[in-house]
């Protein structure tokens, strides 16, 4: 680590700005723009996921869009068991994905540019990523209101980083970046077969072109021996109260809030010692429904035996062959617009099953069409659900390496090490990263 250097934080900038909210409608002297909140920090590199379109006024849009290798530094917001102060990598995918609109990151956000002649922003996002981890971030987390906030000025009057060269720089964030890269193909291909199960459900249910379609009669829309019928006459919800405790250790902790939007596998997990109140069993393969603000179309179907709180469904179905269906029935907005519009409360809104959720009216195809789109559907989802693990796995991985080479315990001045292909300039597609003596 001898030609590793101390660098107050401020020197690694170029340019730091706040985040805007904007308006939620289109208004004059005002650009429609992609936002980058807090909450999208974790799969801002999905192709899955979508983000908000703010309106936000023209002058700002121009001060603030970002560019690929910004990195967006979280103000506020935190958990009691997550501090503030959290960052995000900006890869050219997210701008690709969003074209022709600006990116800005949301209020309570900020951008941070980074001297790229100097300061590798791959190796910089995982330094930041390291200072989470470990708990520095924090010291500057405070919470004298509802909200919790970040104290950047003074994390960068106070923070100085041990960085080395240029070159070594860009070794350690290649590493680091190889685990991120091959996570994001994962990304594409769960975003692949999510698109492909979801079609076939329309196909079959929506556009009414199941197999034998044409030879099927019509009334009034509905396919000959179809029943309109209630959910409750399809599956069940199966929660089992339960209490914190060493009877959960072979279970895994599953709260709302990580559950991302629209996406069929949870964004991570927690040990189960994590579960304290307000607590339901789950098993493997059940569908969890998010019951409170359903609107954030948080719906899945459970990779493992779990534990959850009581702001989601455990939804099981009365048959083996009704689950593929169910579920994508379940997932579709109209199912999720249904549970919107039944809600109780303002300031929470949640929908309940009893009497309500469970009378959504749905259609029952015939037993053989089910059996069949089970066949077909089930392996795709079951596909999906094998990535959870494969995920975890290098994000674990990845995340050893992490502290190990940001402090410079494992050296890396004397590998011979190739780019990942984000990593690459147009120029140096082809050549190895060092090519020092």
């Amino acid at each position: 680590m001898k030609n590793w250097k101390d660098v107050p934080f401020d020197e690694l900038l170029v340019e730091s700005r706040d985040g805007e909210w904007g308006l939620s409608q289109p208004e004059v002297g005002h650009t429609e723009a992609v936002v980058v909140r807090g909450t999208d920090f974790s799969s801002i590199n999905n192709p899955g996921q979508n983000l908000p379109h703010r309106w936000i006024k023209d002058h700002l849009v121009e001060r603030k869009r970002l560019q690929p290798g910004d990195i967006i530094f979280e103000m506020a917001g935190g958990t009691s068991t997550q501090s503030t102060g959290r960052s995000a990598l900006l890869k050219p995918g997210v701008f690709e994905r969003n074209a022709p609109l600006p990116i800005l990151c949301a209020s309570f956000s900020r951008h941070l540019r980074l001297d790229a002649s100097k300061f590798c922003p791959e190796f910089v996002y995982y330094f930041l990523q390291t200072l989470h981890r470990s708990g520095y971030m924090g010291v500057f987390h405070t919470q004298h209101t509802g909200v919790a906030r970040f104290q950047y000025s003074s994390f960068k009057k106070h923070t100085t980083l041990k960085i080395p060269d240029l070159l070594v720089q860009r070794k350690i964030a290649a590493i680091l970046t190889a685990y991120d890269d091959l996570i994001d193909i994962n990304n594409r291909r769960i975003a692949m077969l999510e698109k492909m199960a979801e079609e076939i459900y329309r196909e079959w249910f929506v556009r009414m072109r199941f197999p034998g379609h044409k030879n099927t009669k019509f009334f009034k829309g509905v396919p000959e021996g179809w029943k309109e019928v209630e959910l409750r006459e399809v599956c069940d919800e199966a929660s089992k109260s339960t209490k914190s405790g060493e009877h959960l250790s072979d279970r895994f902790y599953l709260p709302l809030d990580l559950l991302a939007s629209r996406q069929m596998l949870p964004i991570d997990h927690y040990d189960y010692t994590s579960a304290q109140s307000s607590l339901a069993l789950f098993e493997k393969g059940d569908i969890l429904f998010g019951a409170m603000r359903p609107y954030q179309h948080k719906i899945i179907v459970a990779p493992f035996n779990g534990v959850t709180r009581t702001t989601m469904f455990v939804i099981r179905p009365k048959k083996d062959y009704l689950h593929a269906y169910c579920y994508l029935n379940l997932f579709q907005d109209s199912s999720v617009e249904y549970a919107t519009l039944i809600c109780n409360g303002s300031d929470r809104p949640y929908v309940v099953w009893n009497k309500a959720m469970e009378r959504m009216k749905v259609f029952l195809p015939q037993k053989e069409i089910l059996i069949n789109f089970e066949k077909i559907v089930a392996p795709i989802l079951t596909s999906i659900h094998d990535f959870y693990f494969i995920q975890r796995k290098l994000a674990e991985t990845r995340d050893l390496l992490l502290p190990r080479l940001i402090s410079g315990k494992l050296s890396v001045e004397d590998l011979d090490i190739q780019f990942p292909l984000s990593m690459r300039d147009d120029s140096e597609a082809d050549d190895r990263l060092d090519k020092t003596p």
